[in-house]
């Protein structure tokens, strides 16, 4: 017989004994209610996520539909909750590259609801991160498209412009001179 879940509670909840959840290379933190991709942040939507969490708490165990429906939606709220449940599920498995039929993470259990095949490590501390270098590839990324390297980037076009000019000013001037000095002087002067 399989023991109840009850969400509010430290005790049956697996989920408790750590920050962190490591799901193949998924690691997500409860705390932040964030989910990376090695390293790589994934932007779920609230359901979505509620849903993993869901799954998350029964391992090997069926998440069944009611289930979902509780916990995604109060009671007096009114919406075909069937296609709800199934989109939402659908946008979870989008999100960790899985399929119906040939699921990695999310089965689908025909009139019951779903199972989560892969058991999840939960600890206190982080996945140690990324290479440095995809992380570091990453924060130059998000320097650039934050704007703060935009002035740098403006500041090397005006200066190779600079000295562009500054090249052909001295080409003209030194023609100049040549032409001045050892130019051959016409004959009726």
């Amino acid at each position: 017989m399989q023991e109840a879940y009850d969400t509010a509670s430290e005790v049956n909840n697996p989920l408790s004994a750590g920050r962190y959840i490591q799901l193949g290379p998924f690691q997500i933190d409860q705390q932040r209610q964030e989910i990376t991709k090695n390293g790589e942040r994934l932007k779920l939507q609230g359901k979505v996520y509620q849903v993993l969490m869901a799954l998350l708490e029964k391992p090997g165990g069926v998440v069944t539909r009611e289930e979902l429906r509780h916990r995604l939606w109060p009671a007096e709220t009114h919406v075909n909750y069937d296609a709800n449940v199934n989109t939402t599920v659908n946008k979870l498995r989008l999100a960790l590259g899985d399929s119906s039929d040939e699921p990695i993470y999310i089965e689908t259990i025909p009139r019951k609801g779903y199972c989560l095949l892969v058991h999840p490590k939960i600890t206190s501390t982080p996945r140690p991160a990324a290479p440095q270098l995809a992380q570091r590839t990453g924060e130059l990324t998000q320097i650039h498209n934050s704007g703060e390297g935009k002035s740098t980037d403006i500041w090397i076009i005006v200066g190779v412009i600079g000295l562009i000019l500054a090249g052909m000013l001295l080409g003209a001037g030194l023609t100049r001179v040549w032409i001045s000095h050892f130019a051959p002087t016409a004959p009726w002067q």
